[in-house]
């Protein structure tokens, strides 16, 4: 009865190198969605801070705006009477302008 416990012996052998590799296959398959998710995780991470960065510098960009207004109108009264001035001026009690030269 040796061969017979023998031939049983190697099939719980190969059977136990065949749970190995079924093992070691899973592991491995662990092991590459292990990386994939950790590479998404970190170019997602990234674009997260790339985003708040941008949203904090526009916000930076919009509150120095405040306050400020453009005028893109011109009164045309007032550059008439902006026109209208004498080109005179008092320095030190002496009047200069188109009229008196000192």
């Amino acid at each position: 009865m040796g061969l017979k416990e023998d031939i049983l012996e190697m099939k719980k052998e190969v059977q136990a190198v065949k749970e190995q590799s079924l093992a070691m296959e899973l592991l491995k398959d662990s092991k590459q969605a292990n990386k994939r998710l950790a590479v998404a995780f970190t170019i997602v991470l990234m674009l997260a801070l790339l985003l708040w960065s941008l949203t904090i510098v526009y916000l930076i960009h919009i509150l120095n705006d405040i306050g400020t207004e453009e005028i893109t109108e011109t009164n045309t009264q007032e550059v008439s009477d902006i026109e209208s001035i004498d080109n005179s001026y008092i320095i030190n009690g002496d009047s200069y302008g188109k009229d008196k030269t000192n």
